[in-house]
């Protein structure tokens, strides 16, 4: 792969498994540019679909990573989670070429904590993904949720029925449930400097910050008769 133009980000995959295929089409829809590797001839054929730069690799050492022009790309993602080893070398191999962002999948907390003492940006894929499974089961009103640490959550929920009509000051989330309101969407309006008058409607979309435990807290408080 060439150098990349000055105004794209180019992205390296490493491997087609589930979360490199899904990971790949997506960045494919928007509009990234795409350096694709696995080892599999089946599986490089179909994402050849969607970008041309998509190579069979049958080795992952430094010189034939380099050889694929991957150190080219601002971000390279190892997306072989199941293999560790093959993983750790990959990605030893990926940071020594000065790929400026080196983002690595881990199966295990053992796993990842190699990975980021190599210097890569360590993902865990079925753990999130559980995770927020998991948030929404147990509230129900949470449309979505993207965990950012073990202590900062940013939620999407329907305001509860019991703050209709309350202001953001009778709400008191913050030292309730130590839930900071980030912003409101109500109707087509989505409003970022809330007043502390606003009051909340039925209907109202609030997008919070703050621990998951504050959030099951307001969602039980919420249930309550």
């Amino acid at each position: 792969m060439s150098r990349k133009k000055l105004d794209t980000l180019t992205y390296g995959i490493v491997g087609l498994g589930r979360f490199g295929y899904a990971l790949a089409t997506e960045l494919a829809k928007s509009g990234a540019e795409l350096l694709v590797l696995d080892g599999d001839e089946e599986k490089v054929r179909e994402m050849r679909e969607i970008t041309e730069n998509a190579l069979v690799v049958k080795s992952l050492d430094k010189k034939t990573l380099a050889e694929t022009g991957i150190q080219n790309c601002d971000v390279a993602v190892v997306c072989i989670g199941e293999q560790i080893a093959t993983s750790i070398l990959t990605t030893l191999n990926l940071v020594s070429l000065g790929i400026p962002k080196v983002v690595s999948k881990a199966n295990s907390a053992e796993h990842g904590e190699i990975l980021a003492k190599l210097g890569a940006e360590v993902v865990y894929p079925e753990r999130d993904m559980a995770v927020r499974l998991a948030n929404r089961l147990e509230t129900g009103r949470v449309l979505d949720s993207i965990q950012l640490s073990e202590r900062l959550t940013i939620s999407k929920i329907i305001v509860p029925d019991k703050l209709a009509g309350k202001t953001v000051v009778d709400a008191n989330l913050r030292s309730r449930f130590g839930l900071n309101i980030i912003a409101i969407a109500s109707g087509s309006q989505v409003q970022e400097n809330i007043s502390p008058n606003y009051s909340f409607c039925k209907g109202d979309i609030l997008f919070l910050s703050g621990s998951r435990d504050g959030l099951m807290e307001l969602s039980q408080w919420a249930e309550e008769k």
